[in-house]
C-alpha cells in the first residue's frame, strides 16, 4: 500500500470513528441521581468556581453548582442512597433531557403546571412562592400598587414558563416577546428596552439586591396575579410513571417548612451575586478584573473546547465535503445497475446537503442529541454530539464549496488528463484536487471562523463552550455587560488569530512573492 492510499484510508477511518463510534448506549447509572438544572437562576441554582457553601461539582465541567435547588437535591439523593450528579442544561433542554433518559429529575425551580404534566410527572411541591414584577426603581411604574397601574408597560417573562402567560392579566399591557433566560431580561430592563418582567419573589430579591436601580413590585392577593396553587409551587420533575416518585415524596415530606425557609434564606445569602454586591466597587475596570479572577479559568476552558470543536468539525467537514464533491463528479456509468445506484447515491447526498444547509444548527443539535435518545435509545456524549453536529453541518456547506472549486479548474486540464490516459480517479487525485484545495482555502478558513462562533448554539444541549461559560457566569454575578464584553473579546482574539494564520498559509501556498518567468529566465541566460 502506498503512502497516498494509506493516508486516504486513515482519513476515512477517522471520519467513521467520529461519526459512528458506538459510544451510544448509556450505561445504567443505578448508583447516581442525575439532576438537571440551569445553574444560572439564583438563588434557586447557580454555578461557581469552588465547592464553597456545600456546592456540588457539575458533570463534565470544572465548575460547581450551588443554591436552594442543589441543597434539596442533596437531601433527595441521600434519601435514595445515591450519588448526586448535577447536569447543567439550558431551560428549554430540561424536559427533553429528562424524557430521553439523560437525567433522572429536574430540580430547577420548575412549576408543575397542567401543560407540563402532559409530558412529565411531578412530585409534591418543595417550595411555594409568589409572583412579582421587577421594574426600574426610578421608572414610570415603580409606584404601581396593582396590576392596573402597569397599563401600557412593556412587560415580558421567561420563555416556556407560566410567568409569561399571566402577563395577559395586566390591563392594557404592552406584552413583549418572551426571553430565553433571566440574564437577558435583567439586561433588557436595565437598558430600558422593557419596563418590567414577571418573576418569583426569591429571584426578585436577588435582582434588586444586586442592582440598586431595580425595584420589586409585590401586590396583595386581590390586586395581584390570579393563579392556581400549582402555578406558584415548585416541584421535582420526573419521567412518567417513575417508580421513585413516591420515595421522593416521602423524602420531601421529611423536610419541614421551617427548614425549607432556612435553606432559602441561606441560599440568598450565599449566592455569588450577593458577595459581589457586598464588595467595594472601584470602577468598571475593577469589575472586569473581579470577573476574570472569578471565572477566567472557566472562560479559558470554554474557549479551548470551542476551538477544539471548531477545528475538528472543520477538518472532518471539509474532508467529507471533498469526498462528496469528488463523488458527485464521477461520470455516469453506462451499466444500468451502476447508473441506478449512482443516481440513488446522488439523490441521497442532495437530500443530506439540502437538509443540513436548510435548517439551523440549533435545531439539528436538539434533534440529534435528544431525538436519537428518545427514538432509538442512543445516548451521545455531549462533546461527541457537538463534534458530530458541527462536522456534518460543515460537510454540507463544504460539499458545495468543493463543487465550485472543481468547476473553477479549467476544462482543458480535464481534457489533457484524459488525452494522456488518466482515469477519472487519477485526474481528480493528481490534477484537480490539489488545485481545488488551494481554491477553497479562503472559504475553508471562513467556515472555520464561522464554526468558532456557531458553537455558541450548542449550549442548548449543555456543551460547556465559551458562550455557555459566559452565560453561567452572568447568571451568577448579574454583571452581564462586563461578562459578555470579556467573552466577546475572547471570541475576537480567537477569530482574528485564526484569520491571520490562514493568510500566512495562503501566501505559502501561492509560492514565492518574487519569481522570474520562464521566458525571462531564458533571455537572461542568452544575454
Amino acid at each position: 500500500m502506498n503512502k497516498k492510499s494509506f493516508s486516504l484510508g486513515l482519513l476515512f477511518a477517522i471520519i467513521l470513528s467520529i461519526f459512528f463510534t458506538p459510544v451510544f448506549s448509556q450505561a445504567e447509572t443505578n448508583g447516581e441521581f442525575r439532576v438537571g438544572m440551569e445553574a444560572g437562576y439564583a438563588p434557586f441554582n447557580w454555578s461557581q468556581k469552588t465547592d464553597a457553601h456545600s456546592a456540588v461539582p457539575i458533570q463534565g465541567n470544572s465548575s460547581y453548582a450551588g443554591g436552594y435547588d442543589v441543597q434539596i437535591a442533596k437531601k433527595i439523593a441521600d434519601g435514595l442512597d445515591k450519588k448526586l450528579v448535577i447536569v447543567q442544561t439550558k431551560w428549554d433542554g430540561l424536559a427533553p433531557a429528562l424524557q430521553s433518559g439523560k437525567i433522572d429529575a429536574i430540580i430547577a425551580g420548575m412549576s408543575p403546571t397542567a401543560e407540563r404534566r402532559k409530558e412529565i410527572d411531578f412530585t409534591d411541591p418543595y417550595y411555594e412562592s409568589q409572583l412579582v414584577v421587577v421594574v426600574q426603581k426610578k421608572g414610570n411604574f415603580a409606584e404601581a400598587k396593582n396590576l392596573k397601574d402597569l397599563s401600557g408597560a412593556k412587560v415580558t417573562a421567561q420563555l416556556n414558563t407560566f410567568h409569561y402567560s399571566v402577563i395577559d392579566q395586566i390591563p392594557g399591557v404592552n406584552k413583549q416577546q418572551a426571553m430565553d433566560n433571566f440574564s437577558a431580561m435583567r439586561t433588557a430592563l436595565a437598558s430600558g428596552m422593557i419596563d418590567g418582567y414577571v418573576s418569583e419573589r426569591p429571584e426578585g430579591v436577588t435582582a434588586t439586591g444586586v442592582n440598586k436601580d431595580l425595584a420589586m413590585l409585590e401586590f396583595s392577593k386581590e390586586n395581584g396575579f390570579q393563579t392556581n396553587a400549582e402555578d406558584v409551587q415548585i416541584a421535582v420533575g420526573m419521567r412518567k410513571a417513575d417508580p421513585q416518585i413516591s420515595k421522593v415524596n416521602q423524602i420531601l415530606s421529611g423536610i419541614s417548612s421551617e427548614e425549607r425557609t432556612k435553606i432559602m434564606d441561606q441560599a440568598v445569602k450565599d449566592q455569588p451575586a450577593a458577595e459581589t454586591s457586598d464588595s467595594e466597587k472601584t470602577g468598571v475596570l475593577a469589575d472586569f478584573k473581579t470577573i476574570w479572577d472569578q471565572y477566567g479559568g472557566m472562560f479559558l476552558r470554554g474557549a479551548g473546547l470551542t476551538l477544539f470543536i471548531a477545528l475538528v468539525g472543520t477538518v472532518v467537514g471539509t474532508s467529507l465535503g471533498l469526498l462528496i464533491g469528488v463523488v458527485r463528479t464521477i461520470p455516469e456509468s453506462e451499466n444500468k445497475a451502476k447508473r441506478f445506484f449512482q443516481k440513488l447515491g446522488n439523490g441521497l447526498l442532495s437530500i443530506y446537503i439540502e437538509v443540513f444547509r436548510g435548517t439551523p444548527m440549533m435545531v439539528q443539535a436538539m434533534v440529534i442529541f435528544y431525538g436519537l435518545a428518545l427514538a432509538f435509545g442512543i445516548s451521545l456524549d455531549r462533546t461527541v454530539a457537538a463534534l458530530f453536529i458541527v462536522s456534518i453541518n460543515t460537510g454540507a456547506y463544504m460539499s458545495e464549496i468543493v463543487r465550485g472549486g472543481i468547476f473553477a479548474v479549467d476544462q482543458g486540464q480535464f481534457e489533457a488528463a484524459q488525452a494522456i490516459g488518466m482515469t477519472h480517479g487519477q485526474t481528480m487525485r493528481k490534477v484537480v484536487v490539489p488545485q481545488v484545495l488551494r481554491n477553497i482555502l479562503p472559504a475553508t478558513g471562513n467556515e472555520f471562523v464561522i464554526n468558532i462562533k456557531d458553537t455558541a448554539v450548542l449550549s442548548v444541549i449543555g456543551v460547556a463552550d465559551l458562550f455557555f461559560q459566559g452565560n453561567s457566569a452572568s447568571g451568577a454575578n448579574f454583571q452581564f455587560f462586563q461578562t459578555f464584553t470579556i467573552v466577546g473579546i475572547m471570541y475576537l482574539i480567537m477569530t482574528y488569530a485564526i484569520t491571520r494564520v490562514l493568510r500566512i498559509v495562503e501566501k505559502k501556498m501561492d509560492g514565492p512573492s518574487a519569481y522570474v518567468k520562464l521566458e525571462e529566465a531564458e533571455n537572461l541566460k542568452e544575454s
